[in-house]
């Protein structure tokens, strides 16, 4: 059958549905205090919870999801590399983990269980046996356990290393200084030459930030150990004075306080064109609240071999509204939303929810047909703004016509930590007592050759007809077909 009159009969198909195969984002309020702590039984999953112990149990938990931050000279102000260390803080470890999905969650992976999508390629949420150790080692008092069971430490690099190894090419802005007090800064600082004499396709890009607050600082405004909260930056060709760029050639994944760094993948890349230069256009600066305090960023660039041409281009996309905002003071559970109609066939690389201080969750669904599909809720923290990248077997497929809907939840209330004054009305802005409302996740776009090819190789990883993967709502349309070509049912 051809491509147009397949996808034709699959959309047909698609229509005639049942609705029972709808899904809708969790009814949730979006206030602060909306925070059910996750609590389990290690009995549930056949452990003796007196047996749990700080080096047998716990220790290997740590190293995975929360030393690459809590260690000397990591981003955390304490470390929990030690008993010695860890106990003090068993309790607090215990109350944040629960939390799990919401501000202040920590290790800060918010995306809600049993919801969506689970797969991601970043993930370092706790799972719920974790979590049930944890929380039976402390009401146990914490017990450290036989010193011989004690993992290996783990080698990390001297300093603030970087996450994904060194890189091919590193570049430095320009120090910016902020005062002790002061309102927040937006601007541009720069441009930031490469020095290629080739173009080189971008395996991934690592964004850190080099300051002066001591690390023990007491954070006491949002983001307290950064001075910049986040950089939107791209790419273009010199002009030949080396003064500014000829044109934009590439928008990045934008830089933020606590994300993680971008690892577009094994066929999927992004073009850094020889003789160009980064355009820091969109600097978000503010004062931490102890001292004036001095800091620049360093973009760590890995490259593709020579010659290695990707598969797709990484772009990212800008869906939600950071125009059109009406943020009412002292209140809690405020929605805002946003609809986009996909014009070409798109893979989603990943999501990642922006809003401002206000900000408490955000959920993703995709609507196709009568059909409605949750793709992922996620909470989210203005200390903490996470970009989630999907596994390459579920990140959406999703086709031309697709509604994309974004549901974003602030809380303007007195129990929101991240606002300094709860009483003012707010539109949108770029200052974090500002609002926006986007999603600044990466797409690729495909044609239709590259769509049906992505979707037969999915296809081979789902395990009967009866498998159904909400990322992929054309997957399963074959089968729709072909009971209805032999009188099953629906339209061919």
């Amino acid at each position: 059958m051809p491509a147009r009159r397949w996808f034709l009969c699959a959309v047909v198909a698609l229509v005639m549905m049942p609705v029972a195969l709808t899904a809708q984002y969790p009814v949730r309020d979006g206030s602060v205090t909306n925070i059910e702590p996750y609590l389990f039984s290690a009995a549930d999953f056949g452990i003796n919870p007196e047996g749990i112990t700080f080096t047998k149990d716990i220790v290997p938990i740590l190293q995975r999801s929360c030393q690459n931050c809590h260690r000397a000279d990591g981003g955390a102000p304490m470390a929990f590399t030690t008993y010695q260390e860890t106990r003090r803080y068993a309790t607090r470890i215990r109350d944040r983990t629960a939390i799990r999905d919401r501000m202040g969650a920590m290790p800060p992976f918010f995306v809600e269980p049993g919801v969506g999508i689970q797969k991601f390629k970043n993930g370092n949420a706790l799972s719920d046996e974790e979590l049930a150790k944890i929380q039976a080692w402390v009401d146990n008092g914490a017990p450290e356990g036989d010193p011989a069971d004690m993992p290996l430490p783990l080698d990390f690099p001297a300093g603030q290393g970087w996450v994904l190894g060194e890189p091919d090419l590193v570049l430095r802005s320009v120090d910016v200084t902020v005062p002790a007090v002061g309102p927040d800064r937006w601007g541009d600082i720069g441009i930031v030459p490469t020095g290629l004499t080739e173009d080189r396709w971008v395996h991934s890009v690592e964004v850190r930030e080099i300051n002066d607050i001591p690390t023990d600082a007491a954070a006491t405004t949002v983001g307290g150990r950064y001075v910049f909260h986040h950089m939107t930056y791209f790419s273009g060709v010199l002009n030949q004075d080396g003064t500014g760029l000829v044109s934009q050639g590439r928008v990045w994944p934008v830089h933020e306080i606590g994300r993680n760094a971008d690892v577009f993948g094994d066929g999927v890349g992004m073009l850094l064109q020889a003789n160009s230069a980064l355009s820091l256009s969109a600097s978000h600066v503010h004062s931490t609240g102890g001292q004036a305090n001095t800091g620049h960023l360093e973009f760590g660039f890995k490259f593709f071999p020579r010659g290695y041409e990707p598969k797709y281009t990484s772009s990212i996309r800008l869906g939600g509204n950071g125009i059109d905002m009406d943020v009412r003071p002292n209140q809690a559970g405020q929605e805002f939303h946003s609809y986009e109609v996909m014009t070409s066939h798109t893979k989603i690389i990943s999501f990642e929810p922006h809003l401002h201080a206000p900000g408490v969750r955000m959920c993703m669904e995709a609507i196709w047909g009568i059909n409605r599909f949750t793709l992922n809720c996620v909470g989210y923290d203005h200390n903490w703004v996470k970009q989630y990248l999907y596994e390459d077997d579920a990140a959406p497929l999703l086709p031309r016509g697709t509604i994309l809907h974004i549901v974003g939840f602030v809380d303007t209330s007195d129990e929101n930590p991240n606002l300094a004054d709860t009483r003012n009305w707010a539109g949108s802005g770029r200052r974090s007592v500002s609002n926006m409302f986007a999603d600044l996740g990466q797409i690729v776009r495909l044609t239709e050759d590259q769509f049906q090819a992505e979707m037969d190789e999915r296809r081979t990883k789902m395990k009967d007809k009866n498998t159904y993967d909400i990322a992929c709502p054309l997957c399963w349309a074959p089968e729709v077909m072909e009971r209805a070509a032999t009188g099953g049912g629906g339209t061919p």
